[in-house]
């Protein structure tokens, strides 16, 4: 009986230690591939931004958000959203950041909802801006017109006919003294854009915003199915204000929609390219991270060469540890019944013979 069960341990021991192995292979090859790429640069994704992102409860017991204000008719249902506007007519609300978003390149992905009763008579919309000005309401989508810096609009009602559908999402670059054009809805005025029903879906919908300084903005969104980005636009050599604060707003007219922000998630990172010097400083924080970057691929061959030397000498121990215990099993088991140590039960009485270290035993006692 003991014999068996050792070899079931030790077989147990060598699934256990390549399971292990495997595993450790399987997280240094991600950290050491822990990188995004982007074209022939390298982004990473280093910092979150604390004073530029929201997520649920939203407030404090005060409440109040030490990041964040917001106004007009928006209010917070905690642990849900920020509602911007209700399915009422005429509403306008706002959220925007206290900080100025300082980062010269950063990621910005918000989760939002638009949904109301009506299947064909909605609006207005919901905007996400990057401005130099903030909290001040207005006509456009609840902030202010004549804007300086960045506002993408997520227009879910068409002010005259066009060739696209609605709704649509489009992104106005303000130069603080441009009226932005309600008529054809910002289309001559669009340095991007691009059609997206994001309007009562069955997935959480998503906006992320992709910012580069001196070379592009990019804009996804998510709305057909979990983590399913689809490209909206890109726009190349787009120059935003070097200090801009992050806001949301939104606006009913006639006709109306619930406009709400589930939660804002912002970071900031460091663009490498190809030919980019090694960061000293990251090297020594990276254990998997090779030792010289001007050959990547030769470094990446020694460090799989590495953990698969390592796998296997995981599985040459296992097996020896396993042939040992066999060798002992066969070695031990072959005394047959009286063998040292061991013993004849004889019937009910449990008696054994006395082997050496033995004794007879009737019952529990022993003589």
């Amino acid at each position: 009986m003991i014999s068996r069960h050792n070899s079931k341990f030790s077989w147990v021991s060598v699934a256990i230690l390549l399971s292990f192995t495997s595993l450790f292979f399987g997280v240094a090859h991600a950290a050491a591939d822990d990188k995004t790429r982007l074209g022939n640069d390298t982004i990473d994704r280093t910092l979150q931004l604390r004073t530029h992102s929201i997520f649920a409860p939203y407030i404090d017991q005060d409440l109040q958000n030490r990041w964040w204000d917001f106004g007009a008719d928006a209010y917070v249902n905690t642990n849900k959203y920020i509602r911007l506007t209700r399915n009422k007519p005429s509403q306008m609300g706002w959220l925007w950041s206290r900080l100025a978003l300082t980062s010269t390149n950063f990621v910005i992905e918000v989760e939002f909802k638009v949904t109301g009763d009506s299947s064909h008579l909605f609006g207005d919309g919901l905007a996400m801006w990057l401005t130099k000005e903030r909290a001040q309401p207005g006509p456009v989508f609840g902030s202010k017109d004549e804007f300086t810096g960045l506002g993408i609009f997520l227009d879910t009602y068409a002010n005259s006919k066009h060739s696209y559908s609605f709704p649509r999402i489009v992104a106005v670059l303000g130069d603080g003294k441009t009226k932005y054009d309600f008529g054809d809805d910002g289309d001559s005025q669009a340095v991007g854009a691009c059609s997206a029903n994001f309007r009562r879906t069955n997935v959480a919908t998503k906006l992320k915003v992709t910012y580069v300084k001196d070379s592009f903005l990019n804009v996804k969104i998510q709305y057909k199915a979990w983590d399913d980005w689809t490209d909206c636009f890109t726009v190349e050599k787009l120059d935003l204000p070097n200090v801009s604060f992050l806001g949301f707003s939104a606006m009913t007219g006639d006709v109306s929609d619930s406009h709400d922000i589930i939660s804002v998630a912002s970071y900031s990172f460091v663009v490498s390219p190809p030919d980019a010097a090694p960061n000293k400083h990251n090297q020594k924080s990276s254990f998997f991270r090779a030792s010289s970057h001007n050959d990547s691929s030769a470094s990446g061959t020694w460090l799989g060469l590495f953990f698969k030397l390592l796998l296997l000498g995981g599985v040459v121990a296992g097996g020896y540890y396993g042939w040992q215990e066999y060798q002992r099993r066969q070695r031990y088991g072959g005394f047959g019944g009286g063998g040292v140590g061991g013993g004849e039960r004889m019937g009910g009485y449990g008696m054994r013979s006395a082997g050496v270290g033995g004794g007879f035993d009737y019952g529990s006692k022993r003589y």
